[in-house]
């Protein structure tokens, strides 16, 4: 563990970028359950209750053998408030647990497979949620028959087996059932403090053998969420990501066939929200994955610095697939910019991630890689497109501060230039997975990055120096700086200061007041946002790579060094000639 006696120095690095690796290996051939107990699941949960403690004071949502959901972590955490800022401007949740536990236990017939209204992120104060969409009339009806019928005829249909009224009401058009059960998720909802809930499903309802097996807020026909501010935001499916994968996983110009039958939701954002993005969202049909997902985190970053007491609830059909993907990329943006989980190494923050957003969540990863669907790979490499100051919350709190105070003109608050889209190329084009150390090494020490002695001319390793001052990063590789220096990207970070009490347990990547010059010449640093969010993106290709990435092959030998040379590709792992 991090900053544990006996692990120090490069040791402790290698434990941790292992534990990421025994992480993705468990889960690419185990669903998690909630009511199958060993003790590899207990070490994952355990270590994700150790993260979070870090940098929050929590609560427990006890879900014991699935009795809430079948599919969601059995000690769900409710984030109270920071334990990291000393008290002062301390963001508390106003929320109590035992009327929580209640309104979960009430609320959770509402939606798909019981995957109710969960509280995952704190941000500022204000809960950022997941859930699965509504559970339409078949769920209501019988929950096994539903889920016997939408997992294609699994006879896994996980904890639930709640009592549940014969069909007579419902199908003849009684709405009572659904005002009670409904009801419930609003309570919940408004109980949260949810303003904003974004949807991001392609269809109006789930159509499955004819039959509508689920609804949405969006097409509730009692308009029981008018209240509610609704963004229809469509984003495809896991299935989609088997291109992905076929395009040796490039993203870009990847653009989803809106004219399929069951697609038949539309864009539906309110004009409001959609104020100083400088987007335009008549074109969304015709963005690439890549303009998508940029356009939407974009939207859902703007939406939870809007105003300083509304949360924000992200959902699909299930909520397994494309949720998690974009909790993850906020999760992961948040922390990047020093605004959640200040405490967390990247590789820490890296499996906070693995494991509580996707695992113990219920992505089904081992299907979904039997398919080729790579949307849990797309998460994590698709860092490199967010690493700008244009995806930054920290930005935009700025922003609203000195709008609110009238202190600073907003451009002088905006001193780091952007890159729109990031790499075109390999998807380890920026450097090498190939690491010397990791800079998230504990101790009082500086990372430069040198030239290798050996090897193609673009690989980078890390070196460390021992300094009495802030860390710094520097990066030293020519062809990038001149690129940089162009774009004006070679200036200091910004970043509130970490407590003092991680400084020592987390070597965080900061920039300071006296960087360490290189033998060649001195180079500027980094942003911090950026060089945090590639190192995360760094350890999780390797393992990835290490895992994963050598087994997704069949037996034929010829189509084993084929798709083995395709992701050696895809991953940046070969170049022309050479594997680095």
């Amino acid at each position: 563990m991090w900053g544990e006696a006996g692990l120090a120095g490069p040791a402790a690095a290698a434990s941790r970028s292992e534990e990421i690796g025994e992480l993705i290996e468990h889960f690419s051939r185990h669903q998690y359950r909630a009511k199958e107990n060993n003790t590899k699941v207990e070490k994952i949960e355990n270590r994700c209750l150790e993260l979070f403690r870090r940098d929050y004071v929590f609560s427990v949502i006890h879900n014991p053998n699935g009795e809430l959901c079948g599919h969601y972590p059995r000690q769900i955490v409710f984030m109270e408030y920071t334990s990291t800022d000393g008290g002062k401007d301390r963001f508390e949740s106003t929320v109590q647990t035992s009327k929580l536990q209640d309104f979960v236990s009430r609320s959770k017939m509402a939606r798909c497979r019981s995957r109710f209204v969960c509280p995952v992120i704190l941000y500022q104060g204000k809960h950022i949620c997941r859930s699965a969409t509504l559970a339409g009339w078949g769920e209501l009806y019988g929950r096994s028959g539903y889920n016997y019928l939408f997992s294609g005829g699994s006879e896994d249909t996980g904890a639930e087996s709640d009592e549940l009224p014969d069909d007579y009401a419902v199908r003849n058009g009684d709405s009572q059932l659904f005002d009670k059960v409904r009801g419930h998720d609003i309570k919940l909802l408004r109980y949260l403090s949810i303003r904003y809930i974004c949807d991001l499903m392609v269809e109006k309802k789930k159509v499955k053998f004819g039959l509508n097996v689920t609804s949405s807020e969006k097409v509730d026909k009692a308009q029981r969420y008018a209240d509610f501010t609704l963004l229809s935001i469509p984003y495809p499916g896991c299935e989609f990501f088997k291109d992905y994968k076929d395009r040796d996983y490039t993203a870009e110009g990847l653009v989803f066939n809106w004219n399929q039958d069951f697609v038949d939701a539309p864009l539906n954002i309110p004009p409001s929200l959609t104020e100083n993005l400088h987007i335009d969202w008549r074109d969304y049909q015709s963005w690439d994955l890549v303009q998508q997902t940029q356009n939407y985190l974009k939207l859902l970053i703007h939406i939870i610095n809007r105003d300083e007491d509304s949360g924000l609830l992200v959902h699909c059909i299930s909520g397994w697939d494309r949720t998690p993907l974009f909790i993850s990329l906020l999760r992961l943006s948040l922390w990047a910019d020093g605004l959640v989980h200040v405490c967390l190494a990247p590789v820490e923050i890296l499996y906070l991630t693995i494991a509580y957003d996707w695992f113990l969540f219920g992505h089904m990863l081992s299907d979904r890689l039997s398919k080729g669907e790579e949307i849990f790979f797309f998460c994590f490499n698709f860092l490199k497109h967010i690493t700008s100051e244009e995806f930054s919350a920290a930005k935009k709190l700025r922003r609203r501060n000195a709008h609110k105070e009238a202190e600073l003109p907003v451009d002088d608050l905006c001193i780091l230039a952007h890159t729109d889209r990031g790499s075109t190329t390999s998807l380890s084009s920026d450097f090498s997975v190939i690491m010397e150390e990791s800079p998230t090494t504990a101790g009082s020490f500086n990372y430069e990055a040198v030239e290798m002695t050996t090897g193609p001319p673009t690989q980078v390793a890390w070196r460390r120096g021992r300094t009495s001052s802030p860390q710094t990063i520097v990066w030293n590789k020519p062809h990038l700086l001149n690129q940089a220096e162009e774009r004006g990207l070679l200036q200091p970070g910004v970043s509130e200061p970490r407590p003092s009490h991680c400084q020592s347990e987390n070597n965080l990547l900061r920039t300071g007041s006296s960087p360490l010059a290189v033998p060649e010449r001195r180079r500027p640093p980094i942003p911090e946002r950026r060089a945090k969010l590639e190192e995360v993106r760094a350890i999780f290709l390797s393992a990835y790579s290490a895992t994963v990435g050598l087994r997704s092959i069949s037996t034929s030998p010829s189509a084993i060094g084929g798709l083995l040379e395709q992701f050696a590709r895809g991953v940046g792992l070969r170049g022309t000639n050479n594997i680095v």
